[in-house]
């Protein structure tokens, strides 16, 4: 298992279902105080179970921060104290910035400034979550393709300020750029 470093950046990627989200968890596991950022909102039933699955896999003790936007806030407001952040994920946080700001393209481009910013000589640890949708197909609709633009676009960015990238698959973790430790 790769270690959390105080002041590094650390990128896990993957398809749905890919163990993302477990392997981000068991990073912050190994740090006392941990931060939690959701960026999901509840949107139907189906999204709050969800939510409801994830707050109970969390352990009770991790600070849990609710946003689905001002990531850059939340980042700075918390990394003085605490040991790691872990933002899950920015897969929700590209489609809410849409939903957001609409067709204002520098609406989203200064939200997304803000955050790598954010992510330069952090005071912790921040480990953020994505999914990697280029693999995929095209999707058939404009609003689809903006979508997997933007976030792709976002990967891009949060990649090349990271000190770590991984991509998950199969719940195994691949090393993209770092160093990376695999534990049995």
């Amino acid at each position: 298992m790769q270690e959390t470093r105080r002041g590094s950046v650390t990128l896990v990627l993957g398809g749905v279902r890919s163990g993302k989200s477990r392997y981000a968890h068991q990073l912050a596991a190994q740090s006392r105080r941990v931060v939690y950022v959701a960026t999901a909102k509840i949107s139907d039933q189906e999204m709050r179970a969800k939510i409801e699955q994830h707050r109970a896999d969390r352990p009770k003790e991790w600070m849990t921060v609710e946003e689905p936007l001002e990531l850059a806030k939340v980042l700075k407001e918390h990394q003085a104290n605490y040991d790691v952040i872990v933002v899950d994920c920015l897969t929700i946080y590209a489609a809410n910035l849409l939903e957001a700001a609409g067709d204002n393209n520098q609406s989203i481009d200064r939200q997304i400034a803000s955050l790598c910013e954010a992510l330069h000589e952090p005071q912790c640890a921040i480990v953020l979550v994505s999914n990697e949708v280029g693999s995929g197909v095209v999707p058939p609709y404009p609003l689809g393709r903006r979508y997997r633009d933007l976030l792709g676009e976002l990967n891009q960015k949060i990649a090349s300020i990271a000190d770590d990238a991984v991509l998950m698959v199969a719940g195994l973790p691949l090393a993209l750029k770092g160093h990376l430790e695999v534990m049995p």
